[in-house]
């Protein structure tokens, strides 16, 4: 039986992470209150982000970052935008 959690970012009960993503207290607080949906969008994000940003994950200033960008994006605040990326849901049909 899959572990559910009272997402923070979806507001609901979902489908949560079979064991914490990162080490410490903030990887038990993501297991604890982030749904595998919101996680999976979360590394996508992460991903763009690291690439468009050609970040360096050795230097804390980057890391510490990141875990800023991915409070943002739990508690569904605006993260930073990508240059040039339109979200799929932002284009309205002609």
């Amino acid at each position: 039986m899959a572990n559910t959690v009272f997402c923070k970012k979806y507001q609901q009960e979902m489908e949560g992470l079979e064991r914490a993503p990162l080490p410490g207290a903030k990887g038990q607080e993501v297991l604890e209150n982030v749904s595998k949906q919101a996680w999976l969008e979360w590394q996508a994000l992460q991903t763009m982000i690291i690439n468009e940003k050609h970040l360096n994950l050795m230097q804390p200033d980057t890391r510490k970052y990141l875990l800023e960008q991915m409070d943002k994006f739990f508690n569904n605040e605006e993260t930073d935008r990508l240059q040039g990326y339109v979200d799929p849901g932002d284009i309205q049909e002609l």
